[in-house]
């Protein structure tokens, strides 16, 4: 159900994955609430094993969980590391979900993707769309594992009665993202392209794919609100989408990136990479009747994301 108030305050809060872009943004937002921050890195707790989360659970036993660690990538990425991304985020999932059961957590959230929606799916996307039609190629062994995170989630909230909530987050960017040359996501990516071009006076930049399809892009600051403001209001066996409702092609957010960065060469595309699903739009209708909205426009939040860059704030990671 909507409309009901989880108090946060005094609770301790476990955020899975705070190193990465999302789990530092919830990071930066919880800050802000009264709560007791726990977080583990990689040497603490390896995610994909499950009696090592187990442990550290049962000693820990933190009170809610932002289930924000994941395996995660570009379409080049996704479909290459197919084998490493259906294993890694079904094991992630599977591990601490059960885990958060086993210690009687007060609430979890599970963040899922926009690619869990069908390829052709209807326009935007509604959650009931999920499992309505074939996924897109390209990135199916991820879109899989959130699906059975989803499901999961689902499945001990009607057999125990757990308080476990998912989101699909629309395409994120901004600080701490990974911008990595192959294996990064499309905003990352041409920020990293478009700057080094402008470093090195490169007459051109080739930008992947035909440049028509579309996408949304949420500034990763305003997910972090948003997951905060549902964690509060919502709880429901059914997923809740964070987007914008507002899309742009490939090709104007190439041109978009390029001027904030100040690079004013050409701009051609590589038809020859792939273009993943050729649109793809959230329904964003119920998490605004919940009274959220985001708040970064998409130039404003491209500068702040480039800023970020600059800054050294990313990761370069495969």
């Amino acid at each position: 159900m909507a409309g009901i108030r989880f108090a946060l305050e005094g609770k301790s809060i476990f955020v899975a994955g705070h190193r990465g872009m999302v789990g530092s943004a919830l990071v930066r937002r919880l800050a802000y609430e009264n709560v007791r921050l726990l977080t583990a890195d990689r040497r603490e707790i390896d995610l994909r094993n499950q009696a090592a989360v187990f442990r550290w659970f049962s000693k820990i036993r933190p009170e809610v969980i932002f289930l924000a660690a994941a395996k995660v990538g570009g379409i080049v990425a996704n479909n290459t590391l197919r084998a490493d991304f259906i294993y890694d985020n079904i094991m992630i999932a599977a591990n601490v979900i059960r885990a958060a059961h086993l210690v009687g957590a007060a609430k979890l959230m599970f963040l899922g993707s926009s690619c869990i929606y069908p390829r052709l799916a209807s326009q935007p996307m509604r959650e009931d769309s999920m499992l309505t039609g074939a996924l897109e190629p390209t990135n199916e062994p991820y879109a899989i594992a959130k699906i059975a995170g989803i499901k999961m989630a689902e499945a001990y909230r009607k057999q125990y009665g757990s308080d476990f909530i998912s989101v699909m987050p629309t395409n994120l960017y901004g600080p701490g993202d990974n911008y990595h040359p192959e294996h990064s996501h499309v905003m990352a990516g041409l920020i990293r392209r478009f700057h080094e071009a402008k470093q090195s006076n490169a007459p051109r930049v080739v930008v992947w794919g035909t440049g028509t399809p579309q996408r949304e892009f949420l500034y990763v600051d305003d997910m972090a609100n948003a997951c905060v403001h549902l964690m509060k209001t919502y709880s429901s066996p059914e997923p809740i989408n964070i987007g914008t409702g507002e899309e742009v092609t490939i090709a104007e957010l190439a041109r978009e990136v390029a001027a904030a960065i100040g690079y004013g060469g050409e701009i051609v595309f590589d038809a020859t990479r792939p273009d993943g699903a050729p649109r793809k739009l959230l329904d964003a209708s119920r998490i605004a009747k919940l009274g959220w909205q985001a708040r970064t426009p998409l130039k404003d939040g491209i500068k702040r994301a480039y800023a970020a860059y600059l800054s050294g704030r990313h990761t370069f990671s495969g």
